[in-house]
Formats: C-alpha cells, sequence, structure tokens
C-alpha cells in the first residue's frame, strides 16, 4: 500500500491508468475504460459558420475526437445550432464542446444544442475584481447559495438534454472569494471545482469532467493530485481533462505542455487532453497524440521495486536536499551536461552549439545565456583551450591518461569501477548507477562521498517511474549526493524525441529531483540529434520546470472566437523585442477571460480589450488602458523601461 499522502495514482512504481467513471459525450465516450480523448479548439469568430466549420474539419482530419468552440454571448451560442447542423450535412458528427465564460444564458442555450458545455467557476455566476476581502463564514455560505442559484439551471438542462460538463478551474481566474480563503494555490483550485461540482451531485448530476488548468506546470500537476486525493476523501471519481493552458508556441510550448502533461500521464492520469499553442489548432492535435500513445503498451514495462512510504510530498515543490560537489547540487542550479564523446575529432568552432563562441582576435570566449556547464568528450582529446567556465569529463581510463588531469574530471560507468580504481580526483568524479546498484550493497561506496556526483541512468519503459524509485531510495536512506538525470533516446524524430525528453526530465524536476540533465538521441537514420538542438531542449525543459531560467518566458493563450487581434503575428513581434530579457514573464492574452488572472504569474502583460485596443499590465495591476493596437508593442516596451525590467540587447 502506498501512504496517505501519495494516494493520488494506482502506483508510483507499476504503470496502470487511473479509472475514472464513463462520460458519454455525444456517441464519443471518455474516462473508465476508454482510450485518451483528443481535443482541440476553434479560433474562427463563432459568427463565421463556414470558417469555424471548415477549421473544425481541419481539425477532425488530424485527429480531434471533440471541438471546442468559445461562445462569449447569447448570439454565438445560438450559432452553435448553425454549425452543428453544416457539419453534420458534410458528414461530420464529431461532438461539440461549447467554451463559456461569464454568460449563464449562453451556458443554458448552448446546453441545449451541443454535447457538452464547458464552465469555468471562477468566472461563471462569480466575480474576479482582484479586491482583497475577508469574508466570514456567513458571508462565504451566502456567495455560495448566490451560486447554486445561479447555476443550478444550467446542471438542470445539461441533465434535461444529455448534456456533458466540463468544470474547468483555471490557476489565472480564480474568483475573489476563493483567493480572500484559500489564496492563489492549488488548494484554491481544487476547492473552486468542488464548490460547483457539490451543486451538481446534489441535484442528481453526475456527466461531469474535471480540469485543473495553469501556465505553470508545476502548479497545473500539484492541483490534479490534490484534485485526485480530495474526490477519493469524498468517494468521486470523475475523469480528467488534462492541459498546461497559455503555453505558448514553437518548441518552448510543446516543452511546457509535454512537461505538465507528461507528469500526469506517467502516472496513468487523464481521460482526454488538450495541448494549448499559440498555433493553428490543427497543429496541436499530432503533439497530443504523440503524448498519449507513448502510454499504448507501457504496461510491459520491466519490472520497479515497489514502495511502501514515499519519502517525497507530492502536493508541495520542495528540492531534494544535496551538498555541493563542485558547483553542482547544493543551492545551485541544475546543470547541463553536452556529450560530444561520438565525435572524431573537436574543434573550438563545435562549441558555438552549446553556447561558447571563440573570438581569434582577442583569444577570448564568449558565453550564450545557453552556454553547457559540463562536456563529456569520453576518450577524445581535446586540442584546445575550453572555456573556464566549462568543465570537461573523460572516461575514467582516458581522464587517467592525462599528463594534467587538472584539466578534467573522470567519469565512471559503474560503481564498481569507482570501488576499483586506483586513481580519483580529489575534487569531482561522476559515477554511473540504476536501479539495480542502488538496491546493492555497492551503494555505500559512494554514499555521501564528498567528490561524487551520481549519474543516474535507465533502459526501462517506465524510465521516469524507475528513476524516481531511486530518488526515493537515495532519501530514505539519507544519501545526499548530487545526481544528474541522464536519458537517451534511439530512432525517433525530433519532435517525439522533444516531447519525451520534456516529459522524462520535466517529471523529476518539477517534483524537486535531479541537479542536471544529460541527453542524447537519434534519429531513424540513426544519425545524433545536432548538439544545438540538444542543448538547447535542456535549457528548454529547465526553463518549463522553472528551475534554470535562461530566456524570456512567454505566457500566451492558444486564441479563439473571443481573441481581439492575431495572437501568433503579436507574439512573434514582442518575442523579437524582448528575447533578450532573461527571466522576464510576458503574458500575452486576446482577451480579458483569462488575461488579468495570468497577469499575477506574469511580470508584464498585454491583453486585447476591445476591438484594436490593448490593456496593458505590470503583474496583475493596469497600468495603461485602451492603447491603441499599432503603438501596444512600444509602450509595453516603456513599460518594461519603467518598472526597471529592461536591458539593451548585446550582440556575441
Amino acid at each position: 500500500m502506498i501512504e496517505k499522502i501519495t494516494k493520488y495514482c494506482n502506483s508510483l512504481t507499476q504503470y496502470s491508468r487511473y479509472k475514472t467513471r464513463e462520460v458519454f459525450i455525444g456517441d464519443v465516450p471518455l474516462g473508465a475504460n476508454n482510450p485518451i480523448r483528443i481535443q482541440s479548439m476553434t479560433t474562427t469568430d463563432t459568427m463565421n459558420t463556414i470558417a469555424t466549420v471548415e477549421q473544425s474539419i481541419r481539425m477532425i482530419k488530424a485527429g480531434c475526437e471533440y471541438v471546442r468552440i468559445t461562445a462569449p454571448s447569447i448570439n454565438e451560442a445560438e450559432n452553435l445550432r448553425n454549425i452543428k447542423n453544416e457539419l453534420r450535412k458534410r458528414g461530420y458528427n464529431t461532438p461539440l464542446i461549447a467554451d463559456i465564460h461569464f454568460t449563464p444564458n449562453a451556458a443554458e442555450l448552448a446546453a441545449r444544442i451541443v454535447e457538452k458545455v464547458r464552465v469555468n467557476p471562477g468566472n461563471y455566476a462569480d466575480k474576479k475584481k482582484f479586491q482583497v476581502i475577508e469574508y466570514t463564514d456567513a458571508e462565504y455560505n451566502s456567495e455560495l447559495d448566490r451560486i447554486r442559484e445561479k447555476f443550478s439551471p444550467l446542471v438542470k438542462i445539461c441533465k434535461e438534454c444529455g448534456t456533458a460538463m466540463r468544470i474547468g478551474t483555471n490557476h489565472g481566474s480564480l474568483s475573489d472569494r476563493i483567493m480572500s480563503r484559500y489564496g492563489d494555490t492549488p488548494h484554491g483550485m481544487v476547492e473552486s471545482a468542488l464548490e460547483f461540482l457539490r451543486i451538481c451531485e446534489d441535484l442528481n448530476y453526475h456527466n461531469i469532467v474535471l480540469s485543473m488548468k495553469s501556465s505553470n506546470p508545476q502548479v497545473m500537476v500539484q492541483a490534479y493530485r490534490l484534485l485526485i486525493q480530495r474526490m477519493e476523501s469524498e468517494n468521486m471519481n470523475y475523469p480528467l481533462h488534462l492541459g498546461v493552458t497559455e503555453a505558448g508556441d514553437g518548441e518552448d510550448g510543446r516543452i511546457k505542455s509535454a512537461l505538465g502533461i507528461g507528469t500526469l500521464l506517467e502516472d496513468g492520469i487523464g481521460d482526454t487532453i488538450r495541448v494549448s499553442l499559440t498555433e493553428e489548432p490543427e497543429f496541436e492535435v499530432p503533439v497530443a497524440i504523440s503524448l498519449v500513445q507513448r502510454y499504448n503498451k507501457r504496461e510491459s514495462h520491466s519490472s520497479i521495486i515497489s514502495i511502501i512510504e514515499s519519502p517525497k510530498d507530492p502536493f508541495i515543490y520542495q528540492r531534494r536536499e544535496t551538498f555541493e560537489v563542485a558547483g553542482i547540487g547544493g543551492a545551485t542550479v541544475p546543470k547541463v551536461i553536452s556529450d560530444f564523446s561520438e565525435e572524431r575529432i573537436i574543434n573550438n568552432k563545435d562549441l558555438t552549439q552549446i553556447g561558447f563562441i571563440y573570438d581569434q582576435i582577442i583569444d577570448k570566449w564568449n558565453m550564450t545565456d545557453q552556454a553547457s556547464d559540463l562536456l563529456f568528450i569520453g576518450n577524445n582529446d581535446l586540442h584546445f583551450e575550453s572555456p573556464t567556465t566549462l568543465k570537461v569529463i573523460y572516461n575514467y581510463e582516458k581522464w587517467s591518461s592525462l599528463v594534467d588531469q587538472t584539466k578534467g574530471v573522470p567519469f565512471y560507468s559503474s560503481i564498481e569501477q569507482y570501488k576499483s580504481a586506483g586513481n580519483k580526483s580529489f575534487i569531482l568524479n561522476f559515477v554511473e548507477m540504476n536501479q539495480q546498484s542502488t538496491f546493492s550493497d555497492l551503494l555505500s561506496v559512494i554514499a555521501n562521498d564528498q567528490t561524487v556526483v551520481l549519474v543516474l541512468s535507465t533502459s526501462n519503459l517506465h524510465g521516469m517511474a524507475e528513476q524516481r524509485r531511486v530518488f526515493f531510495e537515495l532519501m530514505l536512506r539519507n544519501i545526499k549526493n548530487p545526481v544528474i538525470i541522464k536519458r537517451s533516446y534511439e530512432k525517433m524524430d525530433e519532435n517525439t524525441f522533444r516531447l519525451y525528453a520534456s516529459t522524462d526530465f520535466g517529471s523529476l524536476l518539477i517534483d524537486g529531483f535531479g541537479d542536471g540533465v544529460w541527453l542524447t538521441g537519434r534519429d531513424q537514420s540513426n544519425n545524433n540529434f545536432e548538439k544545438e538542438f540538444i542543448n538547447r531542449t535542456c535549457f528548454g525543459i529547465l526553463q518549463a520546470a522553472r528551475t534554470r531560467i535562461s530566456k524570456t518566458e512567454y505566457i500566451a493563450c492558444p486564441s479563439c472566437g473571443r481573441t481581439l487581434f492575431d495572437l501568433v503575428e503579436v507574439t512573434n513581434k514582442i518575442r523579437k523585442r524582448t528575447e533578450h530579457l532573461k527571466g522576464v514573464k510576458i503574458a500575452i492574452m486576446g482577451c480579458i477571460v483569462n488575461g488579468p488572472g495570468e497577469m499575477a504569474d506574469a511580470d508584464f502583460g498585454y491583453v486585447g480589450s476591445g476591438t484594436n485596443k490593448i490593456t496593458l499590465y505590470h503583474g496583475k495591476d493596469i497600468v495603461r488602458r485602451n492603447v491603441n493596437s499599432e503603438n501596444a508593442v512600444d509602450e509595453l516596451i516603456e513599460i518594461i523601461r519603467e518598472k526597471g525590467s529592461w536591458i539593451e540587447p548585446t550582440k556575441i
């Protein structure tokens, strides 16, 4: 049995789907023993019937099993009927979902037309004014009575019409009432949904799906885990829709989505997913399919030693305690190791791929913000003076043969090799280990050796869980050596490689495990991936896990029919002007639905507030209202200057 504190999944060591109740959305059920369903959301104007239908068809052809469409007012809700009829006329019976914020009358109409409605408990019959209000118990209960009165009609219509409902909490739009009692926390997200869920249960309505979305994967994962624990304690088992909201675009959006969604899928959690990218919705679908297909045969993985009691609280972030070894572990940021061991010849220009640019004229190395920390070259030679900040790692035998062993540090392929070695570094030794060596007597050889950094590898199909089990064991035995997480992937394309690595590294990092990452991989033709691509992926994962910030972070919504400007165009324009602002978080929101709330997780915000009008934020505070869109990016830059976060871009 797993201790109560970790009871958010069936098992921490044996993969199996967490079983929820079956919910019918038209003729495509989810939950129970059904496959994990794929969905996305249209970005067209809902009043444009043909454009919405044609985009929906592109989504369906890409593999979308549910199509979500925004209905911000009663007019859009009514037009869902035309959209549905046109789709059916063209031979498409995919269930439709109406996305509702603020407008109960639109939800009640939509529930009579489509197969499912999504409501946000933070703004459906509730309010968000960013006011600090102290509620007495009586006032709080009075608010709940008011919500029950406003929400119950929708529940009764859904029950009468056989319409499903998603109660979808967003971290960025928790009501003032929830914020006053629970704060901007995963606990508040869960309670926000449960308040609405209890009303449904009181009315004997159970055709419900739940979600806990955030632009911060760490918050999102903790909220889903808490939700499951709370449902277990109240004898509930509603299916879960997974997603990282406002993930952004390109590589960053895919990495962040895989990190959050993949972490939960690894533990068998999730019944339907949506990858939210600031791109056309049909581009979201292949990413979601790649994430889900990975688990089709996961049950057949090699055995992992079971655990009775987990030493880690999964509902809060706390980094595993380690001592520092030569700048690795302790309070330092996780490090990135670049692997050049299979290169025949290494020259100084090759290091450009991992963030080091050599200036021959002044004989000096320049570094980017994503410069690797360590360079593994195996049995190779280095025929030039490496950057002083870049530690060079050799295989033990090669290192032993060096005339000047201070020019590098040794890597031991096993604890056995380290134990029998006649030569060791007085400063830093890398020792590879796995589950087998963790549970052998050899572990005592390196346990708390102040010069040893462990390199944790796995070949298990369920590799993340196996590596996590090793971290559990190190904690239980009070072994505090820093650990580098090492993973290798074979015969896959770049997109799949990125998604898998983001899931496997990210799942550990957001739980506080890992003091560095070491990533290698080959494509379908058995060629090594480019070093620059791997290095960029590693830093992207660390950024998404919020364990090491190396660039600007963009919290960008995926666009929908509510969006008041071209999100892709504006995001690219803002990125071009601000991508050098390391550590600054900029939110770009198409409308006010989640915009103001997500500002709380960003330093600056750019939010559509009307036709050609933008409202600019610093944190969650409005700085300038109704700025003309043609001037808005310039004014955003000016606000960043005023608040002291601007630096001039430099050229290397």
